[in-house]
């Protein structure tokens, strides 16, 4: 058993929660049996560690199992080892260490691809993360995130996602222009959601096109940039006196627009 905080081990695994580590090795930590679970279930040759407690090894003998059984190196460790570290003041008491899977932004979009999600400038983990989760349930194509957006490899990114992140191609790093120029060469019309766009219902049969939507950050939107590069400003309406929707809301509100749609 892992019984020290401070061994070599216990700083390295922790050292993932901070970008700079993620970029020079090219690892992510994973955080809690769902996500565990399913990137074990769909990329199990990207799991290189998992570290568990003696309660959570008995709680989670499926997952253990199943890691052994792909040859993962599987390691008991204190309470102590799994709080230092996890990111969450109460871990679930596993943690893994796995590789990062991103994508070219020029292979992110497979032929025939319906619906993909552009992210540009979001910044909040829970919001990219949750907006890559409806991509995968609305059944998308794929998700971009340009430079100016959060590392996917974020701890409270891949939390959010509750594996999705591993289900779907995700390319990072490129510029707004470049993502759309992928998308909008691949078929795909652009739509941006903006507050000040036509209403979402209004369009009607276009939405059962390939399509790609773009959204913005949380509290500036999107910049002038993108809304020129868009062929069409959306908003999702306000029926009643809320202020506004969350940016994850407003985005699986969309995606799904589109799902239902293609699917009619």
């Amino acid at each position: 058993m892992i019984d020290t905080p401070r061994s070599a081990v216990v700083r390295h695994v922790a050292g993932l929660k901070q970008k700079r580590a993620r970029s020079e090795t090219g690892l992510a930590l994973l955080e809690g049996p769902q996500v565990v679970r399913e990137v074990l279930a769909h990329h199990p040759e990207l799991v290189q560690e998992l570290y568990l407690t003696p309660e959570a090894e008995g709680r989670h003998a499926a997952l253990v199992a199943a890691a052994r059984d792909a040859g993962i190196e599987v390691e008991i460790a204190s309470d102590a080892v799994i709080a230092a570290m996890a990111d969450t003041r109460t871990p679930q008491g596993v943690v893994a260490v796995a590789r990062q899977a991103p994508v070219r932004l020029r292979d992110a979009v497979p032929d025939g691809a319906r619906l993909v999600v552009v992210l540009d400038g979001v910044q909040d983990p829970g919001n990219a993360g949750t907006i890559i989760r409806a991509a995968d349930a609305a059944g998308a194509d794929a998700v971009i995130l340009t430079g100016s957006s959060v590392d996917p490899y974020n701890p409270k990114v891949v939390r959010s996602t509750t594996g999705s992140l591993f289900h779907l191609p995700v390319a990072t790093g490129a510029g707004v222009a470049a993502a759309l120029d992928v998308a909008r060469g691949a078929g795909l019309m652009v739509l941006a959601a903006d507050m000040a766009g036509e209403p979402l219902p209004s369009l009607g049969p276009a939405l059962a096109g390939p399509t790609a939507w773009l959204f913005g950050n949380e509290a500036q939107g999107l910049s002038a940039e993108a809304r020129g590069l868009a062929d069409r400003i959306v908003a999702v309406p306000l029926y009643g006196p809320a202020e506004s929707l969350n940016l994850a809301t407003a985005a699986a509100v969309c995606l799904y627009a589109s799902a239902f749609a293609q699917r009619a």
